[in-house]
């Protein structure tokens, strides 16, 4: 039986790079996201084994009918792929614009866990697997990001409650906690500035994006009997910083 990813974000990055490994493998995938162009050129790429459907993960009021536009042939979920998301410019709270904390917490939260729903019954019925993207973000703090990471929580707690929910079902949920990859993540966290993006990994050997659709693949072809509920990983280069201190006077 060919089996089925529903992965959100595939337009880049981490999403696109999955996308290509699991169609690679035999895979049928469908890949989500905003910009049409991109997902017709993955679709061109990747022929049948792909179904691009355009969807906003903001716009949760549109899922119930992307999902029942979905050929009978893809509409088989073995496995829900969490991947997009993103954060708002590292502005301490009381300077950012609520605006754009509103766009995170639309996408990180509320649009993770409407598609989650939605798409749970037919996870149940084929003892599927969901994989969310959470970030090490959840767990340390850092200076501007109160919203990204509040989100990255909620989806690593989420990820936890939602084993327990799932319990007899045997759906598998893990929470992957990544640190610094380098991705579009931070072209689009700042507005497109490429210098400071570059300046952020120069000289560090991030983790990349196939990194990161090698590690699901592993986890989507674990026996069945296993479920890894947690796990963090960083590049070799990272580590934790100090505490931040502030000295009057």
């Amino acid at each position: 039986m060919t089996r089925t990813a529903f992965i959100t974000g595939a337009t880049a990055g981490i999403g696109e790079a999955s996308a290509r490994l699991f169609a690679s493998q035999g895979w049928q995938v469908v890949g989500t996201g905003r910009r049409r162009d991109r997902l017709d050129r993955l679709a061109a790429e990747l022929r049948e084994a792909f179904h691009p459907l355009e969807l906003d993960m903001r716009d949760a009021a549109r899922f119930e009918t992307a999902l029942a536009s979905l050929p009978q042939a893809f509409a088989g979920i073995d496995l829900l792929l969490n991947n997009a998301g993103l954060a708002p410019p590292m502005s301490p709270l009381q300077d950012a614009a609520q605006e754009s904390n509103d766009t995170v917490i639309d996408t990180n939260v509320d649009g993770l866990v409407a598609l989650t729903r939605l798409l749970l019954p037919t996870l149940i019925d084929r003892r599927g697997a969901v994989i969310n993207l959470s970030s090490v973000a959840a767990t340390y703090p850092y200076r501007g990001g109160a919203v990204y990471a509040g989100t990255k929580a909620f989806v690593r707690q989420f990820s936890l409650d939602l084993r327990c929910d799932l319990a007899g079902t045997g759906v598998r949920v893990t929470s992957v906690e990544p640190g610094m990859a380098e991705t579009e993540f931070t072209l689009v966290r700042t507005g497109g500035d490429k210098e400071a993006s570059d300046k952020l990994y120069a000289g560090m050997n991030p983790m990349t994006a196939k990194d990161h659709a090698d590690l699901f693949w592993w986890l989507a072809n674990l026996p069945p009997h296993l479920n890894i509920n947690v796990i963090e990983l960083m590049p070799v280069s990272q580590s934790w910083a100090g505490f931040t201190i502030h000295r009057e006077g």
